[in-house]
This record gives structure tokens, sequence and C-alpha cells, in this order.
């Protein structure tokens, strides 16, 4: 008698999008789903496929109409979920904009400063508008966030690889174009150095008014709860 074995269901697109199954999602958009289609959760595509560093799938979504800044309900685009230097620049060399904000009002360097650090110095290096030492303020910003001693060199190596990759281009982009990169490295360093201490200092200091003061809830804002970030989604519109 033969034993009944058990069908397992096919991937949806974000999951074969997370798997790197460049297989599974041609055939899906094939089948007529966009590379921008969000799930339950607004996920997309390209969101699954950044945040795993899939670059062979992101090549075929964008090749397909993909958007390196479609964003879910969170303001995020695909940026937001990198993690690695080597998918951010390559999402950057195709039109995702770094200085892009979300509806906390924080770029991808910002939001990406404390889990993923090289990332957000990388960002913050190319943005069209530096704000050096923003990531690390991010960190120290934290509404009810007493930030400890471990946070706090968090932010300064934050802040360090911000300015280390800032020099290197500008070494690079002088030794190319030919001049004397000495007043511009100048003027960066004590930019760097200024902001990233008054910021860092201040942010502090509203840290530990927030943690003083009370909440809506009557507990103080340091009583909050956790707000995680939503994992990709095994279940989806079928295909």
């Amino acid at each position: 008698m033969p034993v009944p074995t058990r069908v397992q269901p096919e991937k949806n697109i974000w999951v074969a999008a997370g798997d790197g199954d460049l297989e599974r999602v041609q055939e899906l958009v094939q089948q007529g789903l966009s590379p921008n289609v969000p799930d339950p959760n607004t996920y997309t595509p390209m969101h699954a496929a950044a945040s795993y560093g899939h670059l062979h799938v992101l090549d075929y979504l964008i090749s397909q109409g993909g958007d390196a800044n479609v964003t879910d309900e969170d303001g995020d685009t695909p940026l937001y979920v990198v993690e690695n230097v080597e998918t951010a620049r390559y999402l950057v060399e195709r039109g995702a904009v770094v200085n892009h904000r979300n509806h906390e009002d924080l770029t991808p360097a910002a939001h990406l400063a404390e889990d993923f650090p090289e990332v957000a110095a990388y960002l913050e290096s190319v943005s069209p508008t530096p704000a050096l030492g923003e990531a690390a303020s991010t960190i120290l910003a934290q509404p009810g966030y007493m930030p400890s001693q471990h946070a706090q060199e968090q932010a300064s190596e934050v802040l360090t690889s911000s300015l280390m990759s800032t020099v290197q281009e500008i070494m690079e982009r002088t030794q190319r174009e030919g001049g004397d990169p000495d007043a511009e490295l100048r003027e960066v360093v004590s930019r760097a150095v200024m902001q990233g201490v008054v910021t860092g200092y201040g942010m502090g200091q509203d840290a530990q008014d927030d943690e003083r003061r009370p909440g809506e809830n009557g507990h103080t804002n340091g009583d909050s709860g956790n707000d995680t970030k939503r994992s990709r989604t095994d279940e989806g519109p079928s295909s």
C-alpha cells in the first residue's frame, strides 16, 4: 500500500526572493506578479531580496520594473533592510535615495546605525548632503533611552567609520583629479568632531529628560513596550 506523501506548498514570491530562488521568482513574475507587489505586511520582493543580499534576484526584479525606492507601510525602502555594504552599494548605484526619510523621519543610515554601523557609514559617505554623526546621534536619541557605555562606544564607532569613509573618498578623488586635499580634510575632521561631540551630548541630555518625563500611560518613557520589525511573510496571496 503506497504511503501518502505530503505535498509541500510552493513558495510565494516574497519567500522565493528572500531565499534567493531566482527560478521561482522568474516563474511568478512571468505569471503576472509585480516585483513591487506588497505582501499583507506591505513587504515587497525587492525588500526581501535586499534584506538577504541576493543581488542576482535584485538584478532580475529591477530588469522587470522593480523599484529601488518602493516603500512599505513604515515608509522604508529596500535600503532600510540591507545588512551589508555590497548590497547597499548595489542599490545606490541603481537609484536608491540615500537621504530618504521614513515615517519616523529616519534616513536609512540612521535606521541601520546600531545594528549595521558599516552600512550606515557607507550610506553617510555617499549622501549628497552628508550628515556626519546623524546615525551616531540617533542611537543616543531613542525616546526614554539612557545611553550606556556600550551604546556610546557604538555611536563613536559609527562616527569614526563615517569619517574614515569620507576621508578615503576625498583622498581618492584628489589623487585622480590632482590638487591639495589638506584644507578639505581639515574641514571634514573639524565638522565631524564638533558635530559628534555637541550632538551626542545634547541627545544624551534629551534622553535623560525623556526618561524622567511621564508617558501617556503614566509610566516613564523608559517603560514603553517593544516595537520589533516584522519578519518576512511565509504565507501570502497564492500565485
